[in-house]
């Protein structure tokens, strides 16, 4: 089994991996049906206050109408707290996976969730808390909240709600090894003990000395570390940044992803790289650079880690009108936690609307008695 194998059993690529017309339009149908229940809770909201009287229009309250969010819009604000995300685990100090993985978490749960239903500010919190268990750096939730200057209650009552919108898949696959592992490859071609690709007939010695002539051309070994030590921080760096921010991991896999990055700090030593992989007749690396020259240009439109004046005038703009077109029964997230665990009946037990909720209840009952079927009753149960 090859790595690309093992990649493709990964839940990231089987159930976060899109084209970029299936993402789109996964965002629209998001977008369409956030819209569609801020609308229908605003007339129930004003429905009973409006009863009995007429409206100013002469009507009775069904021409109620709420100015909600643009998909454009939904992804300025969430990429706004993408940054935020970043920027607190790095006043934290806490490890780089824990920072990617946290910022995934957020975009992931946003392709199928609206801000307008669930704030990110509130969602933010609990993906960091979240990702810092799956990447194991725990802290204690008193602790983590504690630095937030927020209750443990703020934290934990939208975990719940951030495992369904993960789909309960918590392994993110990132770039950061691959990318390790192709700069100690390269510092082996330069101490010349590095082994090129099966179908490469070259010898450690000559490698060594093609590297050396890679443009620009290095005076000694010496140079040709320093050269490579240096792309691969700048690349790291694009990895921690701009790959964060785009929607690079959802339409590239972790290997393009950290090579397009070598391409963009230093295209000529990324060739030299992938000639040592691939022979020079290959039918793959035509397409492979392609494929890499579209992730390139992705990083490269990521959005600054500081926005402008117009850039913050406008999430500010973004900011107020989410305010004004909020889900009205989705604000309280803690209250709404705590209803739940009163009854856990209650919209299913999982804060879904009522058809979803029959849905998934079916779907547990069905694979409970399959369960049974494949091992047998549970012991002491009397029923058979």
């Amino acid at each position: 089994m090859t790595e690309d194998d093992i990649y493709r059993t990964s839940t990231q690529y089987r159930l976060w991996s899109f084209t970029p017309e299936t993402l789109a339009s996964l965002r629209a149908t998001t977008n369409a049906a956030a819209a569609d229940s801020v609308r229908a809770a605003f007339r129930n909201l004003h429905s009973g206050s409006a009863e009995g009287s007429k409206d100013h229009n002469g009507g009775n309250g069904s021409g109620f109408e709420v100015d909600c969010l643009t998909v454009e819009e939904e992804q300025k604000i969430v990429s706004f707290y993408c940054l935020q995300t970043i920027e607190f685990v790095d006043f934290c100090e806490y490890p780089t996976n824990v920072k990617a993985t946290a910022v995934q978490y957020l975009k992931r749960f946003y392709l199928t969730n609206s801000p307008m239903t669930y704030h990110p500010k509130e969602i933010m919190r609990t993906a960091v808390y979240l990702a810092m268990k799956t990447e194991d750096n725990f802290h204690s939730v008193r602790s983590f909240a504690e630095k937030l200057a927020v209750s443990t209650e703020d934290i934990l009552a939208p975990e719940f709600l951030l495992t369904q919108g993960l789909r309960f898949t918590f392994d993110v696959r990132h770039p950061f090894h691959g990318l390790e592992a192709g700069f100690l490859e390269l510092l082996a071609f330069t101490n010349g003990k590095g082994e090129a690709g099966p179908a490469i007939k070259k010898s450690p010695k000559d490698i060594r000395e093609e590297m050396l002539e890679v443009s620009p051309r290095a005076k000694d070994v010496k140079e040709l570390v320093t050269r490579c030590q240096t792309a691969h921080g700048k690349a790291k760096e694009l990895l921690k940044t701009s790959a964060l921010l785009t929607d690079a991991y959802f339409l590239y896999t972790p290997s393009q992803l950290w090579l397009s990055t070598l391409f963009m700090v230093d295209e000529p030593l990324a060739r030299f790289y992938l000639d040592t992989k691939l022979p020079p007749a290959s039918d793959i690396k035509p397409k492979l650079f392609t494929v890499l020259r579209q992730c390139a240009e992705m990083l490269r439109s990521a959005p600054a880690a500081q926005p402008d004046k117009e850039e913050k005038k406008e999430l500010k703009r973004i900011q107020k009108k989410l305010e004004q077109c909020r889900n009205p029964q989705k604000l309280d997230l803690v209250g709404i936690n705590k209803a739940q665990k009163r009854d856990p009946d209650m919209n299913g037990g999982d804060g879904l609307d009522g058809n979803v909720a029959k849905k998934r209840k079916l779907e547990r009952e069905q694979s409970m008695k399959e369960s049974e079927d494949l091992f047998g009753p549970v012991i002491g149960d009397k029923k058979r």
